[in-house]
């Protein structure tokens, strides 16, 4: 399949299989529009003819150029059918865990799925480290002959349950040594409490660490103050000043919410990206009626966005001062293979959330929807719910009906399940507003390779 687009004015051909990306001139444009008008074939002698007249004897040669890269496989090449058994030859194994260090929190964010910290159950509570350690050993065994394994140490607040990060931490590295497993932390933390003491410790045992930040002082404190209802711009921001410099170029991310009363986030990822380089920025997902959730009205400003914040992006790296948006990252030469694509983020079959009390769902948004609880990390990896997992499997994106003929396939897939089970009350729907979103920003991020590999040239 052949995506033809325009952005920033510019025009783009890429082929999903092939992954071949070109920045096309008039001529090209209007040639490739005939092929993919005869499903990649060669146009009939009047197209040709056609094309000719409107654009000389280059029609004829870039005809003949797209006849040849279609030889070789490079343009409107064909997909090849995946089973599940080629996804998965040896089973579905889980080998990520969101492990919830608490379910409570010191900020009061008006848009948390998480209920603000109590995952709406109306308790405050810590994981203790007996529960802890055996949902450490629940992941390996779970894992099978799966050697790297990733725990994200989540919340609430995970920092308000610190001896227990600290003792679960060593007890991963112990584990790890044992089962022979490389299992790699991260914690996701609001940066209130961060000091120079948990600095150190995260920075020499996390492979991680996200930072939440919503971006310039006025859009965060609007949507993340404190149990007083205070801001807490301020602290956040000197925490993570103080934290990204010892960090250095180890991994971690600034990762912020944007909701309609900030269309214009561009700006509040250009913020961020003055105190940390590596940035993502993600769209609120909220019920209708809050006042916050993105609409379909909302959609042509945050394209806008998107196109701005690329073209800053692009003038930045030609300045030297270049940053990383998670979004706008793809790898077109050695990427993820097309079986990893496929599976998507592995949602109930390769990761599982569990919480302080050691019930296990298939991902942290799911957490709290009794319908959809797993187990417990007592139980053997065998004993986890078939039914609710086999919900999940078929989520593939080759079983996908919405997908089988989207260009972005390969690259968001098949989307998130809790955003179209909330949307729509289906694993299987689709969440129309969030599919609008991420093609936009495969389609800048694809912009942006073009325009760099157009400036190496």
């Amino acid at each position: 399949m052949l995506h033809l687009f325009q952005i920033n004015g510019d025009k783009l051909a890429f082929d999903i299989e092939s992954q071949a990306l070109h920045l096309l001139d008039e001529t090209a444009w209007s040639v490739l529009h005939a092929y993919q008008e005869q499903n990649g074939r060669r146009p009939e002698a009047e197209v040709m003819d056609r094309l000719r007249t409107e654009h000389g004897e280059d029609a004829l040669e870039c005809a003949a150029e797209v006849d040849s890269l279609i030889a070789d496989g490079a343009l409107f090449a064909h997909s090849e059918p995946v089973t599940y058994d080629q996804l998965y030859p040896d089973g579905a194994k889980i080998k990520s865990m969101c492990l919830h260090l608490c379910h409570d929190c010191n900020l009061r964010c008006r848009y948390c799925f998480a209920g603000t910290g109590d995952f709406g159950t109306g308790r405050r509570t810590m994981l203790d480290l007996e529960t802890g350690r055996k949902a450490v050993d629940f992941l390996i065994s779970a894992s099978g002959n799966r050697h790297n394994l990733d725990i994200d140490f989540f919340g609430g607040e995970p920092l308000l349950n610190w001896p227990v990060v600290v003792a679960l931490t060593h007890y991963c590295e112990q584990r790890g040594r044992e089962s022979g497993k490389d299992i790699r932390l991260t914690i996701t933390t609001n940066a209130t409490l961060l000091d120079e003491e948990k600095t150190v410790f995260i920075n020499e045992h996390f492979s991680n660490c996200v930072l939440s930040i919503d971006g310039r002082p006025a859009v965060h404190d609007r949507m993340r103050p404190d149990r007083g209802g205070h801001g807490s711009y301020e602290r956040v921001a000197a925490h993570i000043r103080s934290f990204v410099k010892v960090r250095g170029d180890r991994d971690h991310y600034l990762r912020a919410t944007f909701t309609r009363h900030n269309l214009d986030f561009d700006k509040d990822v250009l913020h961020l990206a003055e105190l940390g380089r590596q940035v993502s920025v993600e769209p609120v997902v909220a019920p209708p009626g809050s006042g916050y959730e993105i609409r379909e009205e909302d959609l042509p400003a945050i394209e806008a966005a998107y196109d701005r914040l690329a073209c800053a992006m692009l003038a930045a790296e030609e300045k030297n001062e270049g940053f990383n948006f998670f979004h706008f990252m793809i790898d077109l030469g050695q990427g993820p293979c097309v079986y990893k694509r496929l599976k998507g983020c592995g949602v109930g079959t390769e990761y599982c959330a569990v919480t302080p009390d050691g019930d296990i769902y298939p991902c942290h948004q799911f957490v709290g929807q009794s319908a959809f609880r797993m187990g417990h990390v007592s139980d053997a990896p065998e004993q986890l719910n078939q039914t609710v997992q086999s919900a999940f499997a078929d989520l593939l994106v080759p079983e996908k009906p919405a997908c089988k003929d989207c260009w972005a396939r390969y690259f968001c897939g098949g989307g998130c399940a809790a955003n179209a089970w909330f949307a729509t009350g289906q694993l299987q729907g689709t969440y129309e507003i969030g599919c609008r979103m991420e093609k936009k920003r495969l389609e800048c991020a694809l912009w942006l390779q073009a325009r760099r590999r157009l400036r190496k040239a």
